[in-house]
């Protein structure tokens, strides 16, 4: 059953760029792309159902590619002690920082993480995201990682979205590790990983690669296994320091390094020739109050994929809009309104291994899409926060939030 979707304009966002269709017309056909167009070149074919779009801009729809959306609590408290002037070394010595994530997660059941984790991810679809990557890794054993892993299938049961689940069980060392972080990765490369990965529950896998976290070298151990279970990997990478693992991510051939704010001149070459994606997190980089920024200019001259993400999680960066992310996108590294459209549709999809189905509107691709009431698609990256009118269609049916 086809239906047509008319009276419309279309940022196809193919290439990186809006790559726009005025007067245009979509066809879909269930869950896809049929044919797409202007209006006048649209076949003679007959139609289950058209829809009047009253002149929306219609754009795909946007992929929130780096998010922690499940965890027990939060960490507002912390948030307001920071700001007195208490420093996270401080909170961290007392108990707080991600410690206090973890236990809050640990003491969860499953049902309560799965119940606050819908009210965050409500939020995101309801800006316009259609697909979402969610990480696990507040667990940090098997039991608790499992059960973030399986909130986060449950995520994608429950909500009209596409969900992607990556395993981060090697986000930090937990307490009963203390001082043994070889052997903390021994554990998730010999035990947790591959009985995850058995259950199905698993679609990528992650690290944090930092000095107050794990080594390159504990790093590259997960990246073999992780291989040896044709799993794709990822990376949190110069975040707060150049360690080089956005180059050991390239070697590997990762969807994508994220944060990047120290990495350097050689990892810039390294990404680019490997394809791996940079994930801007603009929600992390302006909660923390950084000032060292990614080198922008060298990632532009490079060619490499920027994509951008709200990095939703309780200590860092609680951003519940992946829009107002955009708009920091443009404010703080300079992208373009352009750029920063195709950093949560074509380059979020490539840093999730979806380019093929994802990111762009092409005969073909899946029918997710957002008709927005605006003049021009740089509207999405201009307004600051509030529910910009909108339309969402996921898998060529629309739905209301």
């Amino acid at each position: 059953m086809k239906k047509l979707w008319k009276n419309c304009h279309i940022a196809t966002m193919q290439n990186g760029q809006y790559s726009s269709i005025e007067h245009a017309a979509m066809v879909t056909s269930g869950q896809h792309i049929h044919w797409i167009g202007t209006f006048e070149d649209l076949p003679a074919d007959a139609y289950s159902e058209t829809i009047d779009l009253n002149g929306a801009w219609v754009t795909p729809g946007l992929i929130d590619c780096h998010t922690h959306s499940v965890f027990g609590g939060n960490r507002s408290v912390e948030f307001e002690k920071r700001l007195q002037g208490v420093s996270y070394a401080e909170i961290a010595a007392s108990g707080g920082g991600i410690a206090s994530t973890v236990r809050a997660t640990r003491e969860a059941s499953e049902q309560e993480l799965l119940a606050s984790a819908l009210k965050r991810v409500r939020c995101l679809l309801k800006d316009g995201v259609t697909t979402i990557e969610i990480k696990s890794g507040y667990g940090l054993d098997y039991a608790n990682e499992r059960k973030m892993l399986r909130v986060i299938r449950q995520i994608a049961d429950t909500l009209p979205m596409t969900v992607r689940s990556t395993c981060l069980a090697a986000h930090a060392l937990p307490p009963e590790y203390q001082d043994q972080s070889d052997a903390y990765i021994e554990h998730i490369c010999n035990e947790m990983l591959p009985k995850l990965h058995q259950e199905g529950l698993v679609d990528a896998v992650d690290a944090f690669c930092e000095y107050l976290a794990f080594s390159p070298a504990q790093v590259e151990r997960l990246f073999k296994t992780a291989q040896s279970l044709n799993l794709p990997i990822k990376l949190h990478a110069e975040q707060l320091s150049a360690l080089g693992g956005s180059s050991l991510a390239a070697r590997y051939h990762a969807l994508s390094a994220d944060h990047l704010e120290f990495m350097t001149e050689d990892d810039v070459k390294a990404m680019a020739a490997a394809g791996t994606v940079a994930v801007l997190l603009p929600g992390a980089f302006y909660f923390l109050r950084e000032t060292k920024y990614p080198p922008l200019d060298s990632l532009h001259q490079h060619g490499v994929r920027i994509a951008l993400s709200s990095d939703l999680n309780p200590g860092t960066s609680p951003a519940l809009s992946l829009r107002l992310m955009m708009n920091m996108g443009s404010t703080l590294f300079r992208l373009t309104p352009e750029q920063t459209l195709a950093g949560v549709t074509t380059h979020a999809a490539h840093a999730l291994g979806l380019q093929e189905t994802h990111g762009t509107l092409e005969t073909g691709k899946v029918a997710d899409f957002i008709a927005w009431d605006i003049e021009h698609p740089s509207e999405i990256v201009y307004w600051l926060g509030g529910d910009l009118p909108k339309r969402i269609i996921q898998h060529g049916k629309e739905i209301s939030i």
